[in-house]
């Protein structure tokens, strides 16, 4: 699907839920913040550095998960309540949901601007840097959080949406490692095809070596 196709279902995901989003404006705009970041970085940069159709699928996806925790918060996600009823489960798990796309979608495109733009080439090292990225990327958002919290007291009570769980923060980072981890072991091929099709013009030589190795 083309860039502008794709830009276009989630600029409509982000007015369709955020005209009368269920949660309050400060969380609202706090959860899809990073969407309309990259959004703004996608017009600056996709002319000199077009990121591969899997990436950009990606982020459409992962705009829409946070679009809508963005509508309800994260703990009141309607089909996070029913699966919460449905199989008796002490609380509503849609948080889980978009802390493993946390790291899930973040693992490609560190894995592409890694390939792109340094020497590594795929194989041990570029995997297990992909998850560390991953991992200290979710460990500075749960700095973000605690941050937000500290400046404004009870308003951003919603957004933490630990739900009463001690070890909330450390779950987050858990599935955000596991994310990014499957994402590599599920989509790395699928990738490097996807690579293939934007290599003529915007892969180095270490990069054409490597997807065709």
């Amino acid at each position: 699907m083309p860039l502008s196709w794709l830009l276009m279902i989630v600029l409509a995901a982000q007015v369709a839920l955020g005209i009368s989003p269920k949660a309050d404006r400060l969380t609202w705009a706090l959860e899809n913040g990073p969407v309309w970041v990259g959004v703004i970085a996608l017009a600056f940069t996709h002319r000199r550095f077009p990121l591969s159709a899997l990436c950009l699928h990606l982020f459409a996806i992962h705009s829409l998960i946070l679009a809508l925790g963005g509508h309800y918060t994260y703990a009141k996600v309607p089909l996070g309540d029913w699966v919460r009823d449905a199989f008796g489960l002490a609380r509503n798990h849609y948080d889980r949901v978009g802390h493993f796309a946390q790291g899930f979608i973040p693992a490609i495109f560190v894995r592409e601007l890694l390939l792109r733009q340094t020497p590594l080439t795929r194989g041990g090292w570029l995997n297990f840097l992909v998850v560390c990225v991953c991992l200290a990327f979710s460990a500075c958002y749960e700095f973000f959080e605690w941050w937000t919290a500290a400046l404004t007291g009870e308003a951003a009570s919603d957004f933490l949406g630990t739900q009463g769980d001690p070890w909330d923060t450390q779950w987050d980072m858990f599935l955000a490692t596991v994310g990014a981890a499957c994402a590599l072991a599920l989509l790395s091929r699928w990738h490097d095809a996807s690579l293939k099709r934007i290599c003529p013009t915007a892969c180095n030589s270490q990069v054409k070596a490597s997807l065709t190795a």
